[in-house]
């Protein structure tokens, strides 16, 4: 086996449209409140897309960045990996749009769907090409446009979720010792109802019944999510530590999943890393599935949280269900 790191994130770019959701905003059209929310999520705001804003355009918004803090070009780009639960349409990929925007004539492209742990399982696909000698340079994207999928006449759901996108150039490690050290993936299909979209696929296409139902919109069992998030986290915290043989100690910043502050919070206990090092922007966007993880990494870096050498856990659970986590030492 070709020894850990062979692969390193080069860059991280994200997109977040300029719209703004806040929990005042939603006290209009709910039965709720901004201390209800505040308290039980940690949201205060999310982002909404404009309609004609595209998960595709979102996605080039961020790659761009992307690529221009790695010194890359689209040229360069061997394969494009894009993680979404909303893709603009069911065929073609939407990591195809995204070649086409791009011009990256020479990439492979296509989608993941793995809900909020997109991003991670991505990144581990990614690492897979780079490994086997597919690719050497990688495009990465967790991008959503959850607004289409959220009942908003549904407050155990309305009140959580947003749009946003983010994107990491993965290549070939050029630094020993520097990269990705380890990976973990892992679902359990037969949890799926307690978190999903019961209507608008093959099983049950889009019809004014579905419509009428609003079953095209996502479910949650919050309590019974909440539970299963809080356990697979730590597991998943756990089994990227033990694969890539650093102890809790030496991470210098914990990336979890942005969907709840209170998931977060159990998280590090969990991991026996503290709130100092944790970053947290759930209450400015809330859950953006698999933009999530991008999106705070970006801040992260972008506050100087992220240096040459930064040993990083990231970890994120989601519908499936699906979870997953990284070390890297940038």
């Amino acid at each position: 086996m070709i020894p850990r790191p062979f692969a390193e994130v080069a860059s991280v770019g994200v997109a977040v449209p300029p719209g703004v959701l806040t929990n005042a905003d939603l006290t209009r059209m709910l039965d709720t409140s901004d201390e209800w929310i505040v308290e039980r999520t940690g949201i205060r705001e999310r982002h909404i897309a404009r309609p004609e804003q595209t998960v595709a355009m979102l996605s080039h918004e961020a790659s761009l960045r992307a690529l221009a803090s790695a010194g890359a070009v689209p040229a360069d780009l061997d394969a494009i990996v894009l993680a979404t639960a909303s893709p603009d349409r069911l065929l073609p990929s939407t990591a195809c749009d995204l070649q086409a925007l791009l011009g990256a004539e020479n990439a492979a492209a296509f989608d993941i769907g793995a809900a909020c742990p997109g991003f991670v399982y991505a990144l581990t696909v990614a690492e897979g090409l780079i490994a086997s000698g597919q690719s050497d340079t990688v495009l990465v994207v967790g991008a959503e446009k959850l607004s289409t999928i959220t009942d908003f006449q549904d407050r155990s759901t309305a009140i959580l979720f947003g749009d946003g996108a983010g994107a990491s150039v993965v290549r070939r490690s050029t630094r020993p010792g520097r990269g990705i050290l380890s990976t973990f993936i892992k679902s359990d299909g037969r949890l799926a109802p307690l978190l999903y979209r019961p209507g608008g696929g093959s099983v049950d296409p889009i019809s004014e019944k579905v419509v009428c139902e609003r079953s095209h919109y996502m479910k949650m069992a919050g309590r019974e999510v909440f539970k299963a998030a809080v356990l697979a986290m730590a597991d998943a915290c756990d089994e990227a530590l033990r694969r890539a043989g650093v102890s809790a100690d030496e991470i210098d910043l914990l990336v979890p999943h942005q969907a709840n502050l209170r998931i977060i919070e159990a998280t590090a206990k969990h991991a026996g890393v503290p709130m100092s090092k944790v970053m947290v922007n759930v209450d400015r966007y809330g859950n953006t599935s698999s933009a999530s993880i991008p999106l705070a990494l970006e801040q992260a870096v972008s506050e100087g949280r992220v240096d040459s050498g930064t040993v990083i856990l990231v970890v994120a659970f989601g519908a499936g269900f699906t979870w997953g986590s990284a070390v890297i030492r940038w």
